[in-house]
């Protein structure tokens, strides 16, 4: 491979390859059995997705020739490191490679394996795991060394139609020619994989094909995937469509362990408008001492701290009533994951988005573990912090898919001249610089001004603390919003009417705007 598209292939295989010390490759594409298996997977490992099949997982390089593609993942924030297509994909921030488009017809499979083959050309194929392959080629090349290729979610199968998670409203219709056209491409993976045996790739199919290697049970179990946890998401919940500025409900554990009151506040969010709804997840054992749990605390749960603390805790049989009550009202939800622990516990709920909290911002080995462990949408809290924790948070969180990067400051209630509302509109200008973030903002003030302003400054999401009427017992009740009240419908609506007022950066003539004076016409 000589020629300029195929160095640019090259330069972009070693450049990714250099960052992964695995030598295995993870090909995805968007059949029903990529459900089956799980997010561990793919976890370190370098992934090549077919069309936009970084609807199901972030992905390193994505490889795509049609329009509807590049429509489909740009709607869904651009989830790939990089692009390999034959279209004018605008991709701000992400590396992109433009290759010309081979199209599969009945009397020219010998040609397309011919070029798979003697690779004296290197195009996006009809058959897109044949140049997914390719580059894998090439990653092998680079390295120096045979790499293992796991082919994810190939199953031919066009009734069954595609993976739950990457259902997407851009599709085309399938149409004769093109469920002949997949059931085609078997025949050509076929063939390859008799042309790749004894090569630099070792390849496997994931399937149950007579071809397949392994089923997606035996990879979750290669990959420390316990066969009695569920290969498929835990959580049922995805990220909601939202109207624009994403408002979350900040619930803490305002809900005390109490699955009726969790319930409450979460119809009510929802109910009020909110987008999401956020808990907290902790270790209580490991998050504080010994002394600490030990020492006595007047509640309604026991005579302990350690009572307490344990009783707002939600276990997996409160997360799935979680899960279950959101999936079923159309709200998302997502955590606030304050140690390792609850960390490794939100991943095997396989969750849509987790939160890392100003609280923790000094603990940089966790967060190191967490930027490194995670690629899926993260939301980073940046109270109690300067410059210096911000530059330290974009050296590190590189593999996120979204990184919402929320202004706070960290007191309870914050005054009003310590706002600082103009960080958002600097967080808005990074987003320029680095496009996975997303500005925001988290109101630990009182009522709906600084969150309104916040939006004017860029904001796309809005934090609120909620709480259900007060208590002796419980924190934050100064600055939660009351949902037995109408201030946080309100607080919602404030933030609808400052989206409206926001309008566009673009300067136009409306259409309730006309001019009162005509010039005169010259006779």
């Amino acid at each position: 491979m000589t020629n300029r598209t195929t160095d640019d292939i090259s330069s972009l295989a070693a450049d990714i390859a250099s960052r992964y010390t695995t030598d295995t490759i993870v090909i995805l594409g968007k059949g029903p059995s990529a459900e089956e298996v799980h997010s561990r997977v793919f976890e370190g490992n370098l992934t090549i997705g077919i069309n936009d099949a970084e609807r199901i997982h972030p992905m390193d390089i994505s490889i795509f020739y049609e329009d509807w593609v590049a429509e489909s993942v740009q709607a869904e924030g651009m989830r790939s490191q990089a692009y390999v297509t034959s279209t004018d994909l605008m991709a701000p921030g992400r590396r992109i490679v433009k290759l010309p488009f081979q199209p599969l017809s009945n009397d020219e499979e010998d040609l397309i394996l011919l070029r798979f083959q003697n690779r004296e050309e290197i195009a996006i194929e009809e058959a897109i795991f044949l140049t997914a392959l390719e580059v894998a080629r090439t990653v092998a090349e680079s390295k120096g060394r045979t790499q293992t290729v796991y082919m994810v979610g190939f199953d031919f199968t066009p009734a069954s139609g595609h993976a739950k998670s990457a259902t997407t409203t851009f599709a085309p219709d399938l149409d004769s020619r093109r469920a002949a056209g997949i059931a085609m491409q078997e025949y050509v993976l076929r063939n390859a994989l008799y042309t790749l045996e004894d090569s630099e790739l070792s390849v496997h199919h994931v399937g149950t094909k007579d071809f397949s290697s392994l089923g997606p049970k035996e990879l979750n179990e290669q990959h420390n995937v316990s066969v009695t946890a569920p290969a498929q998401p835990t959580v049922r919940a995805a990220a909601p469509e939202t109207r624009g500025v994403e408002v979350t409900a900040e619930i803490t554990t305002n809900h005390f362990g109490d699955f009726d009151r969790l319930e409450k506040l979460v119809r009510a969010a929802h109910e009020a408008g909110a987008d999401w709804v956020k808990v907290q997840k902790r270790d209580v054992a490991s998050f504080y001492t010994r002394e600490q749990l030990a020492q006595p605390y007047r509640s309604p749960f026991g005579s302990t701290f350690g009572e307490y603390r344990n009783q707002l805790e939600l276990d997996h049989e409160g997360f799935r009533f979680l899960d279950d009550l959101c999936a079923d009202l159309g709200i998302g939800w997502f955590a606030s994951v304050l140690d390792q622990p609850s960390f490794e516990f939100m991943l095997d709920l396989n969750v849509p988005m987790i939160k890392l909290p100003s609280t923790i911002s000094e603990h940089k080995q966790y967060l190191s573990h967490v930027a490194q462990r995670y690629t899926g949408s993260l939301v980073l809290s940046t109270g109690m912090t300067d410059h210096r924790y911000e530059e330290w948070v974009l050296e590190t969180f590189k593999k996120q898919d979204k990184l919402y990067l929320l202004h706070c400051n960290s007191a309870y209630p914050t005054p009003d001249e310590h706002t600082n509302v103009g960080v958002v509109r600097h967080y808005t200008e990074l987003a320029k610089e680095h496009p996975q973030i997303v500005p925001g903002y988290s109101s630990h003030d009182f009522g709906w001004m600084a969150s309104a302003l916040a939006v004017a400054a860029g904001a796309r999401m809005v934090e609120k603390h909620v709480k259900l009427g007060n208590t002796e017992w419980a924190h934050f009740d100064a600055v939660a919003v009351d949902l037995n009240s109408d201030d946080f419908t309100e607080y919602v609506a404030a933030i609808r009417k400052a989206e409206v007022l926001v309008g566009s950066t673009q300067k136009q003539i409306t259409d309730s705007e006309h001019h009162k004076y005509q010039v005169p016409s010259s006779r």
